[in-house]
């Protein structure tokens, strides 16, 4: 069977290709060996919004005295939380499903391995076909990262996956690692009623972050409960010593400390799924377990690329769709321009919500610029008072010299859907000025980013 582009993997790069492939009039397949979709919409992105959905919801009705409501007796049902998480993930999928057969192509089951001369073997219940095409896509993801002293038994020491389908909710649970995947499930079982502990082996939680925005987000969590261990790092895990329960080693600042809990969840990170996939034997070159290619997802084959989290740019879902595209316009014979990884937003889900892009206030004076920083808190807008949403802020950072918009940090209720202005604003190279004549909306928290350019300009008004 021949055709214009096989694609191995269908998350959010493989698909998208494969769809902007069709629409460019290529003959296309996709190969996957799991769910449409891939990790994101049945396992991560999806999934886990669902939960944390759940857990607002939870978290407001018990406050919702604060807003003068009386409500008796909430009780959350985790099974039906789960429940409705795998619902949600499964119509997801079947979208997918249907944007194929829209799109007219061909979804092939099995598990994809590629072979010389742009061929790939496919093998589903014992059965191995080969197919052919002119080019081919590798888009096969990434899965959690497994330390030796973190070895995941899916019971008592867990992944994501298992995190999502848990049979009971966890009285105790420890969290090791803090970027958006730790941070979002410590926010979710604690939430939820679970005692959690975060573990994060760097001076501060989401490291990657702004270090105010880090500051912000431990203040929250401790405020609901979570006990935050930074620059602490877990020696062991003693699974056998209790039949109900680990006691896990953590070396601290201070010295050692066992704590005892249900659940480890390990949150240290993923690696590429590049096992079994042939690429020595194509000769495909790859390095630190990412496949090298160039600016167009070529690799050193020529007719094989490469996107998403198994290559180098950031492992985030709407990076992944963005290469899918931009590998796909190039093969056709269009001129795409290059992503700029430098633009590109990350959010965190959890509550207050975390979302940036850009350069930290650290990074853009390690670059060299001098700069202009302006500050917006939650607690002076109009609209986050009236939501009883004050914690957080927006934080913007500007070159001095010629008023770029060279960093954006938000911390916050719904930041997560306020970042795109300013990724927007930083692709249209829009300056500190004009982005303070930008009228926006009354009362809206997106006001928060006309007000922080303010503020870098010493023009603030409501503060």
């Amino acid at each position: 069977m021949n055709y214009d582009l096989i694609v191995i993997g269908s998350g959010p790069g493989g698909y998208v290709a494969a769809i902007r492939a069709a629409q460019l009039g290529l003959k296309t397949a996709i190969i996957e060996r799991e769910s449409l979709g891939g990790i994101c919409l049945n396992w991560g992105c999806i999934p886990t919004k669902a939960l944390l959905k759940s857990a607002q919801v939870f978290e407001f009705l018990n406050h919702a005295a604060d807003y003068g409501i009386k409500i008796n007796g909430a009780e959350a049902d985790f099974g039906a939380i789960v429940k409705r998480s795998r619902d949600v993930a499964d119509g997801m999928s079947k979208g997918i499903s249907f944007l194929m057969k829209k799109n007219k192509i061909d979804v092939i089951t099995g598990s994809g391995k590629i072979l010389t001369g742009k061929r790939v073997e496919v093998t589903a219940d014992g059965k191995v076909t080969i197919y052919e095409a002119k080019n081919i896509i590798l888009s096969v993801g990434a899965r959690s990262r497994s330390l030796p002293n973190l070895e995941q038994d899916g019971k008592k020491i867990i992944g994501y996956r298992d995190a999502m389908v848990l049979p009971k909710l966890p009285k105790s649970m420890v969290v090791v690692g803090s970027g958006a995947i730790g941070s979002e499930f410590a926010y979710f079982f604690a939430t939820m009623g679970t005692k959690v502990t975060l573990v994060e082996f760097l001076p501060s939680i989401v490291p990657v972050e702004d270090a105010e925005v880090s500051k912000q987000l431990e203040r929250s969590f401790k405020k609901i409960g979570i006990t935050v261990m930074t620059e602490a790092s877990v020696k062991s895990v003693d699974q056998k010593s209790h039949p109900d329960s680990c006691i896990v080693k953590i070396k601290t600042k201070k010295g050692e400390e066992s704590i005892e809990c249900e659940i480890v969840l390990s949150a240290v990170g993923i690696e590429a799924n590049l096992g079994n996939l042939g690429l020595e034997e194509v000769g495909i070159v790859t390095d630190k377990g990412k496949i090298i290619t160039n600016a167009f997802y070529q690799t050193n084959i020529p007719g094989y690329y490469a996107i998403g989290d198994c290559v180098g740019g950031q492992a985030l879902a709407h990076v992944a769709s963005a290469e899918g595209i931009i590998c796909v316009e190039k093969m056709a014979g269009h001129s795409p321009e290059p992503l700029d990884y430098k633009n590109i937003p990350g959010c965190t889900y959890c509550q207050p919500e975390i979302a940036s892009v850009g350069y930290t206030e650290e990074k853009a004076k390690e670059a060299g610029y001098e700069i202009k920083v302006g500050k917006f808190p939650f607690s002076a807008s109009g609209k986050a008072s009236a939501a009883g949403a004050k914690d957080g802020f927006v934080k913007l950072i500007f070159d001095s010299k010629y008023g770029e918009l060279l960093g954006a940090h938000m911390i916050g209720a719904n930041v997560t859907e306020m970042i795109a202005e300013i990724v927007v604003a930083r692709k249209l190279e829009i300056t500190g000025h004009e982005l303070i004549k930008t009228v926006h909306p009354h009362p809206t928290m997106s006001e928060a980013v006309m007000e922080a350019a303010a503020a870098a300009y010493g023009e603030v008004i409501h503060m």
